[in-house]
């Protein structure tokens, strides 16, 4: 079934609003009511749940990106136009920016809003690769799971927990954003922009890398479909 560019815009919108609210809203609730003591494991445990309920609602329809730069990687696989990239990042950019409203409106405003940041004890030598990696191996487990078997079956399981296992494994680094959209927004609403940089930036250049690694396969994939040797 073909989707509508309004279907699919509405789709990202949606499912981006949910990651960012249950990503940086886990952040500040924690900050608020806990005084940060539930940590890593709860920041990446939200972000796994709601890619769950993404991918298993919207992935029909959009591919789930929930992304820029999974837009991106997608675009550089030829999955994807010019066209879709903008209507992609619009609804992407805009369902941030409303989640990062609907934490700010109705769990708070500690944490800078659940903004992004790295370690400071690292130099930027050593964040912006892990963050290219961070980025990379999501994109790679993203183009693992639709070249084999499609947005089916356990592959929302594989997606949020590459996701989660990022954040818990890399986040003492970089920040494991891995998003620029998710990135984006609580960064803007609450004035922490000097990090900003990174996450714009890093994940698009890991993205692309394992684009360029996957294409190959995707267009074999399409040319034997079409019955092309």
């Amino acid at each position: 079934m073909a989707y509508s560019s309004l279907q699919i815009f509405t789709a990202e919108l949606i499912g981006t609003f949910i990651l960012v609210v249950f990503a940086t809203g886990s952040i500040v609730y924690d900050a608020k009511v806990f005084d940060g003591k539930l940590g890593v494991p709860f920041a990446a445990l939200a972000p796994f749940v709601a890619l769950l309920i993404g991918v298993y609602s919207f992935g029909k329809v959009s591919l789930a990106h929930f992304n820029p730069a999974v837009t991106i990687g997608y675009y550089v696989t030829g999955h994807i136009t010019k066209i879709q990239v903008a209507y992609y990042f619009a609804a992407e950019i805009i369902g941030a920016v409303l989640g990062s409203l609907f934490v700010l409106t109705f769990i708070g405003d500690k944490a800078n809003l659940g903004a992004n940041a790295p370690n400071p004890d690292f130099s930027a030598f050593v964040i912006f690769p892990v963050e290219v990696l961070a980025s990379a191996m999501l994109m790679g487990v993203i183009f693992y799971v639709v070249y084999t078997k499609g947005l089916r079956g356990f592959s929302g399981v594989a997606i949020g927990g590459i996701v989660g296992l990022d954040i818990l494994f890399l986040a003492f680094v970089s920040g494991a954003s891995m998003n620029p959209a998710r990135a984006l927004a609580p960064a803007l609403l609450s004035g922490t922009l000097e990090n900003l940089w990174l996450y714009l930036t890093a994940p698009f250049v890991g993205a692309i890398i394992a684009a360029f690694f996957f294409k190959a396969k995707f267009r074999a994939q399409r040319a034997g479909k079409l019955g092309i040797s």
